[in-house]
């Protein structure tokens, strides 16, 4: 069974944010510290178990020293 375009686009786009954090030799933790959130949910950003809005996207892709296009 195939999966649902906007769910295929949700997950590739939390497992480049991972694969990104990975690259940078950053933690959950201080990704988390860069958004000025908590790591838990951070955790659920990078897990999928939230939709982030365009805003977060953008701030995420900062932290990650990269651009939401990228992710």
């Amino acid at each position: 069974m195939n999966m649902p375009v906007t769910t295929a686009i949700h997950q590739a786009f939390c497992d480049n944010v991972k694969r990104r954090r990975l690259v940078l030799d950053l933690t959950q933790a201080d990704v988390a510290k860069r958004l000025g959130i908590g790591q838990s949910r951070y955790a659920k950003i990078e897990r999928g178990e939230s939709e982030p809005t365009i805003g977060v996207i953008q701030r995420v892709a900062d932290a990650l020293e990269t651009s939401p296009k990228k992710l």
